[in-house]
């Protein structure tokens, strides 16, 4: 299950508040349930089996079991939304088919040189993924660990390690055709932030032995959801109504909090899916992360104490897993920690979520995502549920959710610097 829990926010925004809100601007939920024809050629997300129906999901395993025969190690060269989403559920879900490696997201030297110490004493496969093949970071990465291969490998076998995941009738594309290298389609109708739910990340995933039917089925379940339920009973709208309610209150910063460490990667998704969506036109709330325990001497400070310009978002597991227990025993020293004896660390844990959420609450508008467990399934819930939930809420905030105008601007200043 997922849900929304706004209670903790009722101290600022009251329920009757949200409802009418919602009731004013109900035109806009039923618009984006029934999709846009403006968008039309970024909304291939919104139905589900259109990238990850059985036809994709029995290809993409195939061709998964091909990679795993030959590597045990698969290199993914992306950047952003082209790794953001198979990151977070392979840091979250410990697959472990195949060592999964990321490139592509830097220039640092030092970083593609640890990269490339990785891969030694290691049979490898990587992954090119670049829509229009014109990104600096995944290109120069790419054209570095081809090369590596062929030195290792030869040209041959190289080409039987190289995979691209593009644009049909790209240069990538061409590119394959010409070397011999297995192109796989990058999903013509969705941008990347929002590919979490295509072959761009089930590629990755199923590699290193995630569930992808799992994910596909979480996320066509919140899909009917999303598009099916009316009125702030529909969870997504009610993020999205909730959070344009404080923004139009002058609230201008978001923290995604979480107690569960296996949440890290999926918050960068996050990070990504809202400042990308959101951010343009002057306007847009600033979306950031708060990881407990890490961070509560720190963000959690602020949070607390700090100027009350942001709300929080926290994502609460409802249930322990496998590996979610393990019991504090006793000590044969006077350690002042007593009261601890007994007590499962699941348990010490939840306790420290109530109590930051509850002093939190105090100052500034408090929400929950309520996550049943921590599983594919579950995580293709989350990807479908904010993805949605974003697309909402850019339509109320009136900007353009699917377009990023603002990072072509260093692109324009780099190209030249470098004599593109």
């Amino acid at each position: 299950m997922l849900d929304l829990n706004t209670t903790y926010a009722e101290k600022f925004v009251a329920k009757d508040e949200l409802e009418a809100y919602a009731a004013a601007h109900a035109a806009v939920l039923e618009r984006c349930q029934a999709g846009e024809e403006r968008y039309a050629d970024s909304q291939g997300w919104l139905d589900v089996d259109e990238w990850a129906g059985e036809e994709i999901l029995s290809r993409t395993e195939r061709l998964a079991e091909k990679i795993r025969a030959i590597a045990d190690t698969f290199v993914i060269i992306g950047v952003g939304g082209s790794n953001n989403s198979a990151r977070a559920v392979i840091k979250a879900l410990a697959p472990k088919s195949a060592r999964i490696v990321y490139a592509g997201n830097t220039l640092s030297a030092y970083e593609l040189n640890r990269v490339i110490g990785e891969l030694e004493g290691h049979d490898v496969v990587i992954d090119c993924i670049a829509k229009n093949f014109e990104t600096l970071e995944p290109g120069s990465s790419f054209r570095l660990l081809r090369q590596y291969l062929v030195d290792r490998y030869g040209v041959e076998e190289a080409a039987r390690r190289i995979v691209c995941t593009g644009t049909i009738g790209s240069p990538l594309d061409d590119l394959c055709q010409a070397e011999g290298y297995t192109f796989v389609p990058f999903a013509t109708n969705v941008g990347g932030r929002y590919t979490a739910l295509t072959e761009v990340h089930l590629l990755p995933l199923a590699v290193a032995g995630a569930d992808i039917r799992a994910l596909a089925a979480g996320a066509k379940e919140m899909q009917g959801i999303c598009r099916g339920v009316t009125g702030v009973s529909n969870s997504a709208w009610r993020y999205a109504c909730m959070r344009n309610i404080l923004w139009d209150r002058g609230y201008r910063v978001e923290l995604l909090g979480f107690f569960e460490p296996r949440f890290r990667w999926f918050s960068k998704w996050w990070e990504q899916l809202f400042a990308e969506s959101e951010g343009k036109d002057g306007r847009g709330i600033f979306p950031s992360s708060l990881e407990c325990s890490e961070e509560m001497h720190s963000l959690g400070q602020y949070a607390q104490d700090g100027t009350h310009q942001l709300f929080e978002t926290f994502i609460d597991l409802l249930n322990p897993g496998e590996g979610d227990s393990l019991v504090l025993g006793g000590t044969d020293v006077a350690d002042a920690f007593d009261y601890l004896d007994g007590k499962d660390f699941w348990d010490i844990n939840k306790a420290s979520f109530a109590a930051t959420r509850a002093a939190h609450a105090e100052v500034l508008p408090v929400m929950t995502l309520e996550l049943g467990q921590l599983d594919a399934e579950h995580m293709g819930m989350m990807f479908y549920w904010f993805a949605f939930a974003c697309y909402l809420s850019g339509e109320l905030l009136g900007v353009n959710p699917f377009d990023q105008p603002g990072v072509e601007a260093y692109k324009r200043l780099m190209f030249k610097a470098l004599g593109k």
